[in-house]
């Protein structure tokens, strides 16, 4: 008899349980919104976006353009013209 009136009492109170939860406000968990639009982005955002932006657009273009800063500024060498002596390979008929 008591768990029927314990589960009688729980229905009663559950649609006002459930329309309460629909007009709870959105919740935020950092910077991702359930169910609402999110915030626009403060104008130190926008500002950190075009530095970094700007930063890396330098970085590739003089990439592209000055490629020897990177790579250097001389010709490769040829490892097939070198001989052994230069690599530090003794001779065959050595023993």
């Amino acid at each position: 008899m008591f768990q029927t009136m314990k589960l009688l009492n729980s229905l009663r109170f559950t649609p006002r349980i459930l329309h309460r939860t629909h007009q709870l406000p959105p919740r935020r968990h950092g910077h991702l919104v359930y169910r609402a639009f999110a915030p626009a982005p403060r104008k130190n955002q926008i500002i950190a976006q075009v530095i970094l932006g700007s930063m890396w657009f330098w970085i590739l273009w003089r990439f592209y353009h000055e490629p020897e800063d990177v790579f250097g500024h001389f010709p490769f060498p040829d490892p097939s013209k070198w001989t052994d002596e230069e690599l530090g390979i003794p001779p065959d008929d050595e023993d």
